[in-house]
């Protein structure tokens, strides 16, 4: 009897903690919207729950503070960023489509989804300074550069040549482009996307010799 007690508890326990994780990443995506606009030094929890139908004591019930909150909603969207390219990854049948598909992407996200991305680098930059961001951007931030190298890896095998950049620069090309285009879109400049479809496109094919 006292094993079936115990077998109960554990069931009873492991649906808890699924129902509480799903409501994490609920609460975390609907907060998403508001922490891209505000960015990580003008937001506290009491602010995300004046911009959303949760409240303050919600958000604190799920989320330690805000740090806990950004952060699982900043992995929520690289996450899924991420495998958006697997399906061109999968279904390029040549290194030209492969470059066509994979620069369009790239700009496609720039100019629908830049204010997540702005906080991305955002907290990428706080974790300089701020420790209890460090772990999480490492592993997000190792996430996107395997991302890239599959990309720049099978365009070279549907070249049938060779990868000459070691993967992180490989990483370091394409994120200082995309980078710098953000930036320049969020200026208000409206050749920012256009460019980076251009040269992303043509990176790519100097990654391979």
């Amino acid at each position: 009897m006292t094993q079936v007690i115990a077998g109960s508890r554990e069931r009873v326990s492991r649906v808890q903690r699924r129902r509480f994780a799903h409501r994490r990443d609920q609460l975390a995506s609907s907060a998403l919207q508001t922490l891209a606009e505000l960015g990580y030094a003008r937001t506290s929890l009491r602010d995300i729950a004046d911009h959303s139908e949760f409240s303050h004591g919600v958000l604190h019930y799920y989320f330690t503070d805000k740090i806990d909150l950004i952060t699982a909603a900043v992995r929520m969207f690289k996450q899924d960023c991420v495998h958006r390219y697997d399906d061109i990854v999968d279904n390029a049948t040549s290194a030209d489509e492969l470059r066509v598909e994979f620069a369009a992407a790239m700009a496609r996200t720039l100019r629908t989804e830049a204010p997540e991305h702005r906080l991305w680098y955002d907290i990428r930059n706080q974790s300089l300074f701020e420790g209890a961001f460090r772990d999480d951007v490492l592993e997000l931030d190792a996430g996107i550069e395997a991302m890239i190298w599959r990309v720049v890896s099978r365009h070279a095998e549907l070249d049938g040549v060779s990868v000459h950049v070691e993967r992180p620069v490989a990483y370091a090309m394409f994120d200082g482009l995309f980078h710098q285009s953000l930036l320049r879109f969020v200026s208000g400049d409206e050749g920012a996307v256009g460019d980076l479809e251009d040269r992303a496109c043509a990176l790519l094919e100097t990654t391979t010799a």
